[in-house]
C-alpha cells in the first residue's frame, strides 16, 4: 500500500505572483507522488491486493483565482491516477485519489483565521475513506478522483 500524501499549497495571481511557484507546486504535488510511485511499484505489483491513494484536491475541478499553480499541479496528480489505473488494469492493484476541499488543520486555521471553517474536513473523515480503499470492499474501485466532504465520500 502506498499513500502519496505530501504536497504543498500556494495562492497568488499568475500576474502578481513568482513563476517559480508553478515549478514548486508541480515539484511537490506531481513528481513527489509520481517518484514514490515508481519507487513502489515492483513491491506493490508483487502484492495480492496491492493499494495506491493519492491526495489530489477538489479545488483543482475548478480553480478560482489565485488557485492557478496549485490547481494545475493537483490536476496532474489526477491525470496520473487515472492513467496508473489504466497501466496496472490488468492487475489486483487500485489506485485512487481522494479530493478533499479545505482540510481542517492547525496550520490552515492559522493561515486563514477568519474562515468559516463548518465545512472544512477532518484528516480523520479522510482516514476512514483510505481505510475503506484499502480493504477488500473496495477491489473494483480504481481509477477513481473522489470528493471527500465533511462527511465522508
Amino acid at each position: 500500500m502506498l499513500i502519496n500524501i505530501a504536497g504543498g499549497f500556494c495562492w497568488e495571481t499568475l500576474q502578481d505572483g513568482d513563476i517559480g511557484n508553478w515549478e514548486r507546486m508541480h515539484r511537490m504535488n506531481v513528481l513527489t507522488a509520481a517518484t514514490m510511485t515508481q519507487a513502489a511499484l515492483p513491491a506493490i505489483r508483487r502484492s495480492d491486493c496491492g493499494r495506491i491513494i493519492n491526495i489530489g484536491a477538489l479545488g483543482a475541478l475548478a480553480a478560482d483565482a489565485g488557485l492557478g499553480a496549485y490547481a494545475a499541479s493537483k490536476s496532474g496528480v489526477h491525470r496520473m491516477t487515472e492513467a496508473l489505473a489504466k497501466e496496472l488494469a490488468d492487475t489486483k492493484v487500485t489506485v485512487n485519489a481522494l479530493l478533499p476541499s479545505i482540510i481542517d488543520t492547525d496550520a490552515n486555521r492559522q493561515a486563514m483565521p477568519e474562515a468559516d471553517t463548518r465545512q472544512w474536513v477532518s484528516p480523520s473523515a479522510i482516514a476512514d475513506v483510505m481505510l475503506f480503499l484499502c480493504s477488500a470492499e473496495a477491489a473494483s474501485i480504481s481509477g477513481a478522483l473522489l470528493p471527500v466532504s465533511r462527511g465522508g465520500v
